[in-house]
């Protein structure tokens, strides 16, 4: 009789973890950018694509992209992160230095492919035995290429008068853009072009100091890869262009919005490695011979209408922007 009392139970509870256990559980990934801008947007684009080029896509039920943006906010990225790592997402996509760095630091164990982020070392993520950490992937970027970037300058501006004077802002609290600071600087003096560098906080800075930067008197700005200058980019833009001073900068993305010209990463491509990356991971569900990997995809390019506004000739190896 006891047993017939508990058999209803008993058949629910049954029925219960048989549907559980058939049910196909879906990997996710938590897509974590730290701020808004139509350049570092496409990274995300490039990411996804990736994933669908391998048969991975919301479209076909086989994956879920859980997508968080920071607004440029720090307490909000680090509540984002905290957020990704207590639901146990089955990896992580960084996207710019700083939700990079977050990650990182919030978790040992999810894999994080990172896109728009320097190296590990640039970052400052090593270990005591000068080690990245085992749990980062993705597509990476040195400063090297800030070399050919602004050596282009020289190329196809010449000074008012004398010697090339070039000026640009950098955010001082960001590691990356405080060591492009001074790679540029050394470079200047190589290249006898005079520097005019002025720090800022934050992108409400960002007019304020650009107008003080332009009454310096300078014959170029170069924008350099700062999260600040890619967020206050057409405020940046608007000043130059009424002070009829170009733009030069190191990222195609910001070309398309009115720089010059570049040597500089697709951001795009950039985001579509790290997804190439990702991908291996959730068909295997291993990390083996993945690891945080130089980016692949740099472009010479050159914004028609820019340079047709301050008259400067562009060599034939550069590529137009569409």
């Amino acid at each position: 009789m006891k047993l017939q009392k508990y058999l209803p139970l008993l058949f629910v509870l049954i029925l219960f973890v048989s549907c559980h256990s058939e049910k196909k559980t879906v990997p996710i990934v938590g897509f974590v950018d730290a701020f808004e801008d139509a350049t570092i947007s496409q990274a995300r684009t490039g990411f996804t694509d990736a994933l669908k080029k391998n048969y991975f896509s919301e479209a076909q039920k086989n994956i879920k992209i859980e997508y968080r943006n920071a607004q440029g906010d720090i307490p909000t990225l680090t509540q984002i992160v905290n957020y990704f790592v207590s639901e146990k997402v089955d990896l992580l996509a960084t996207c710019t230095t700083l939700s990079t760095i977050t990650a990182v630091q919030k978790t040992k164990i999810i894999p994080i492919f990172a896109m728009v982020s320097p190296t590990p070392e640039r970052m400052k993520v090593l270990d005591g035995s000068s080690k990245a950490p085992v749990n980062l992937f993705g597509a990476v970027e040195d400063l090297e290429y800030i070399d050919t970037s602004f050596s282009i300058i020289p190329k196809l501006l010449k000074p008012k008068s004398g010697r090339l004077v070039i000026g640009m802002i950098y955010n001082q609290s960001e590691p990356q853009s405080a060591d492009a600071m001074n790679r540029i600087k050394s470079l200047a003096d190589h290249l006898n072009i005079t520097l005019v560098a002025l720090p800022l906080n934050s992108s409400a800075d960002a007019q304020l100091v650009t107008k003080s930067l332009l009454s310096k008197n300078i014959d170029a700005f170069f924008a350099n890869p700062d999260n600040t200058v890619f967020a206050s980019f057409e405020t940046i833009l608007k000043s130059c262009n009424q002070a009829n001073v170009p733009i030069f900068t190191s990222e195609a993305g910001l070309v398309q919005r009115g720089a010059v010209a570049a040597f500089g990463a697709d951001i795009y491509q950039w985001g579509y490695q790290a997804g190439e990356q990702a991908a291996q991971f959730l068909k295997t569900h291993k990390t083996d011979g993945l690891k945080p990997e130089m980016v692949k995809i740099r472009k010479r390019v050159y914004n028609a209408a820019a340079a047709k506004k301050y008259n400067i000739t562009i060599p034939s190896n550069f590529e137009a922007v569409k």
